[in-house]
């Protein structure tokens, strides 16, 4: 069985989430340890089976949908329609190994961030997805 901790109860009330028994649990799985992760809804389902509950696909879309929405989750779509989310909220890119499918963060340094294009004349840069498609050498 999966502890919820008072902590993530108040990190879902301080965005803005109703803490409900799904989204506690959800939450619960997402951050526990301090590693950054990246799961997609099929990765959560399979740990929620395997802490005995269960809880429906279509629930924890929604419920990863809206944690992202309310700024506690990163969403990367890869081509294809796979889509990740990643609890690394800090500007970072990603090596996307092909065979298996692990996303993995690559740090990157303030200088290389700020060296971006600057946005066009009226807009801002609301983030940066990039995604190092890797694969093993033929």
């Amino acid at each position: 069985m999966v502890q919820v901790t008072l902590q993530t109860q108040s990190k879902l009330s301080a965005a803005g989430v109703r803490p409900t028994r799904q989204r506690l649990l959800i939450a619960a799985l997402l951050w526990k340890g301090n590693e950054c992760r990246h799961v997609t809804p099929e990765d959560m389902r399979r740990e929620i089976q395997q802490e005995g509950e269960d809880v429906a696909l279509a629930t924890i879309y929604n419920t990863l949908h809206q944690f992202t929405k309310a700024g506690l989750l990163r969403e990367i779509v890869l081509a294809g329609g796979r889509t990740y989310f990643d609890t690394n909220l800090s500007p970072h890119f990603h090596y996307y190994y092909e065979e298996n499918g692990h996303l993995e963060d690559v740090a990157i340094s303030p200088k290389q961030w700020h060296s971006l294009p600057s946005a066009p004349p009226g807009t801002e840069v609301k983030g940066v997805d990039v995604v190092i498609r890797v694969g093993e050498r033929k």
